[in-house]
């Protein structure tokens, strides 16, 4: 394998993270022994590989086998800040028109809320208990430039895709509980909703193994080759033929599996604090209560909501290096960016 990061950004170790500290018996699965075939092989038992046997499997009854180079949920599906919700690309939505056009650019919008629409009846339908919050997203105004933009970014929402985005003016965001010293008013969307990201990859996980997909653990995916009319796909402990193969690897994917797929993806961390359970005074002295998922305006933003526990969760983009030491660094990064917008709960 030839990855981009150092060789501690893809431990197989179970890293340190809230949510695997909430499901504390994670999968088990073997790993592929011997020769095997399938319809479909997907590799990676995320949010994407799952979805996708999942489908293959219920839609036309293929055969499908999932490899994992751990378990599901170890990667980023089951360690991430839980925003199912718009953000399927950095550009803004002017630069989207500019390159798709009007018609364009809606389509990609009924795609995020077909997505959002798609993850939540998997979780409603199952009866998963992964829903954590109200529907909407509040996105914070980090500066009195960028509200001063909100309103414009508002009626350009309302004409292009018919959304009603609520502003909340700097002057009402302490009544709202979106109160902070780096906060100057608010956008609010009525989309998306938080979950635990890691009772959604389980569910995922069992649904499919229910349908009869095959999910291999511990089964990194060394090589691929062609192989006749379909491909072979090798693991430390045995070989997997299929005529179809779905890569659904994400950050973790390997610059030379397959070969062509070299350089063209650039994956980025992102680092999680979680705190203490934080008590109703303390949420008051701090002037932030409000529910909603919310993230700020930055380019490298700040992501960050309240859990049912009390317990309250703050991301923002990570380093370039993927070495301990950077790791080490970044959580004290973290905490300092988290103590600085919400001071009364410097400690928790």
């Amino acid at each position: 394998m030839r990855r981009l990061y150092e060789a501690p950004a893809y431990d197989p170790a179970w890293p340190k993270s809230h949510w695997r500290a909430s499901h504390p018996a994670p999968f088990a699965l073997p790993p592929l022994e011997g020769e095997a075939t399938a319809d479909i092989a997907v590799i990676g038992a995320g949010f994407a590989g799952l979805n996708a046997a999942l489908e293959a499997a219920r839609e036309s009854g293929a055969r499908v086998v999932v490899l994992d180079a751990v378990q599901p949920g170890w990667g980023a599906s089951g360690r991430n800040g839980g925003f199912c919700g718009y953000g399927g690309a950095k550009l803004s939505d002017a630069a989207i028109v500019a390159r798709v056009g009007r018609d364009g650019a809606r389509d990609f919008r009924d795609f995020q809320r077909a997505a959002i629409a798609h993850v939540g009846a998997l979780i409603d339908d199952n009866g998963w208990n992964a829903r954590q919050g109200p529907e909407g997203e509040a996105v914070l105004a980090q500066s009195p430039k960028v509200w001063a933009g909100f309103a414009q970014e508002a009626r350009e929402l309302q004409a292009l895709y018919g959304e009603t985005p609520e502003l909340v003016a700097p002057g009402a965001l302490a009544e709202r509980g979106l109160s902070g010293p780096g906060f100057h008013g608010a956008l609010i969307l009525n989309e998306g909703f938080p979950l635990d990201p890691m009772a959604y990859v389980e569910g995922l996980a069992r649904l499919a193994l229910a349908a009869g997909v095959r999910i291999c653990g511990e089964s990194p995916v060394t090589a691929i080759a062609p192989d006749g009319g379909g491909w072979c796909l090798t693991t430390p402990g045995g070989r997997l033929r299929a005529p179809k193969v779905l890569v659904a690897t994400n950050g973790y994917s390997s610059d030379d599996l397959p070969r062509w797929i070299g350089g063209r993806n650039l994956p980025a961390f992102s680092a999680v604090l979680v705190t203490r359970p934080l008590s109703d005074a303390e949420r008051r002295d701090q002037g932030y209560t409000d529910p909603r998922m919310a993230f700020d305006a930055r380019k490298l933003l700040h992501y960050f909501r309240h859990l049912p526990d009390g317990r309250f969760l703050f991301g923002m983009r990570g380093g370039t290096s993927g070495t301990q030491a950077a790791h080490r660094g970044m959580e004290t990064q973290v905490r300092r960016h988290f103590e600085a917008l919400f001071p009364a709960w410097a400690g928790a």
